[in-house]
């Protein structure tokens, strides 16, 4: 179970005007997408104390592995955290027992513990608590609120709490703190303490660690990124990161995949065309960068970008303005650039396949995104915990854990699909999982049944293919979309691949 440290929130003034009911809206979006979490939930806490008309308010998220309660967001300026064991205060009391608690006057209940006002110098007058339940009715924290502005809680504060409190376990199950509120009991031994980043980033080891001090550097100009990695290590997720947490987050984020599209096409989604410019261009149209006037666009694959193309974003990025396909105008680009690779750009430089001055131009702030295998097995898990509790919410799974021999097959397989692979996996498991429990059996991995290899060790690639393809078949009853799925590939070749193959 995770160590829920969080960073003090500073105090702030709850907006006027928010009412219960009104927690989510304006939070929604950034809940799917790699928000900086402590923003999130401190946005979070200053709509619950708005809505209560309270003086200050908390989350605390249970620490279950070390019976604590951590302050994850708090109007608390005084102290880094507050640490609550279950039998302290009136937060530890909630979380123990369930119960909403509305103390008026805090001085004369037992249940108050008063170090905490010791240590800050604020005074406790009257303070309101309730517990915030997981979709399995599981207390995984408190929201506690403090002195009522112009008297003291009432039963219609006490309900409205409740609804907030219902609110906000809906907004941490959309976060990728949720995995780690439960315990997925695996006989493995628990991870060490982690207090995650950004939203839908999920792991803690140093190459992590890296990746989110740049990031954040990153997001805090508004430089040309540069993200390289192999294909399904979560660049995307990155390159969305960076957007949110920039000052275009209120702008669009739009994707361009390089190698998606043949090169006609491709310059025609980045830089729009004039009416007439080709057959069928029976009207102007705007191409990604005049589209995310004021956002980010994500040029994801650009070592597939060609030749001609590249001299045109070469000048995008450096005149900022572009001509539509077929146009002679001159149009002002606002649109902040982050491209991704996963190709050797110098040595596509050498080769002359990459513009060397475009090259250069787009790796001002340059982030490795790490590999799965180097990320190490503690990321490993979180990340099995992570998918494991999306999929199972997805698909409406009451999934309670996984076995160790699962835990250590998922760890010994070398993942060359790297998170890609991993999530692909572990949505076949639980979607067909016939327990609550993942056993080793449900995981579409190779198994040992795989035949041996020829003299040399070597074996012909088409019969590897094709009893991976079979297995995996096999594995998820025929079902070919998850199949494709955990292979890694699209659905279409993998029909093509069954054909091909007899299958």
């Amino acid at each position: 179970m995770m160590d829920l440290v969080s960073k003090a929130a500073p105090k702030r003034t709850p907006r006027a005007g928010t009412t219960p009911g009104q927690l989510l809206p304006g939070l929604a979006d950034l809940m799917t997408q790699g928000a900086d979490l402590d923003r999130l939930l401190r946005e979070l806490v200053d709509r619950v104390a708005a809505a209560v008309s309270a003086d200050r308010g908390t989350l605390y998220l249970l620490d279950a592995a070390r019976e604590e309660l951590v302050s994850r967001a708090a109007h608390l300026p005084e102290l880094r955290e507050i640490r609550l064991g279950l039998a302290q205060g009136v937060a530890g009391h909630v979380a123990r027992t369930g119960e909403v608690v509305n103390v008026p006057l805090s001085r004369g209940d037992r249940r108050f513990f008063p170090e905490v006002d010791r240590q800050t110098g604020y005074r406790t007058e009257s303070l309101l608590a309730c517990p915030v339940r997981d979709r399995r009715g599981q207390v995984v924290g408190v929201l506690e609120v403090l002195n009522k502005r112009g008297g003291t809680f009432d039963a219609g504060d006490e309900r409205a709490l409740k609804k907030l409190a219902a609110e906000a376990a809906e907004a941490l199950e959309a976060t990728s703190l949720s995995g780690e509120l439960r315990r997925f009991e695996s006989g493995a031994e628990s991870p060490p303490p982690v207090a995650f980043r950004f939203n839908c980033l999920v792991g803690e080891s140093a190459p992590m660690q890296r990746v989110y001090r740049l990031t954040q550097k990153a997001a805090a100009t508004d430089a040309t990124v540069l993200l390289r990695g192999e294909s399904g290590t979560g660049k995307e997720l990155v390159a969305r990161a960076i957007h949110v947490n920039s000052k275009r987050r209120d702008g669009p984020f739009l994707k361009v995949d390089c190698a998606a599209l043949p090169a006609g096409l491709l310059e025609n989604e980045l830089f729009g065309h004039e009416r007439g410019a080709f057959t069928g261009a029976d009207r102007r149209a705007a191409g990604k960068f005049e589209s995310a006037a004021g956002g980010t666009v994500f040029v994801d694959e650009i070592g597939e970008l060609p030749l001609e193309a590249q001299g045109k974003l070469l000048g995008v990025l450096q005149d900022r303005q572009l001509q539509r396909l077929g146009g002679a105008e001159a149009v002002p680009v606002d649109a902040r650039v982050v491209a991704a690779t996963h190709r050797d750009l110098e040595a596509m430089v050498a080769a002359g396949t990459f513009r060397a001055d475009l090259y250069y131009r787009i790796r001002v702030v340059e982030i490795a995104v790490p590999p799965l295998r180097e990320r190490g097995p503690a990321d490993l898990a979180r990340l099995v915990r992570y998918f494991v509790d999306v999929f199972a919410r997805r698909h409406g799974k009451e999934i309670h854990g996984i076995s160790e021999a699962a835990l250590a097959r998922l760890t010994a397989h070398p993942w060359p699909g790297n998170v890609r692979e991993l999530e692909n996996c572990l949505e076949a498991a639980v979607a067909l999982a016939e327990s609550d429990r993942l056993e080793e059996s449900a995981l579409p991995l190779p198994g040992s049944t795989v035949a041996a290899p020829i003299a040399g060790g070597v074996r012909p690639l088409a019969e590897v293919e094709r009893e991976a393809i079979a297995q995996a078949l096999r594995t998820l009853q025929g079902n070919r979309t998850l199949a494709a799925r955990a292979l890694g590939i699209g659905r279409s070749t993998l029909q093509r691949k069954i054909r091909e193959y007899g299958l």
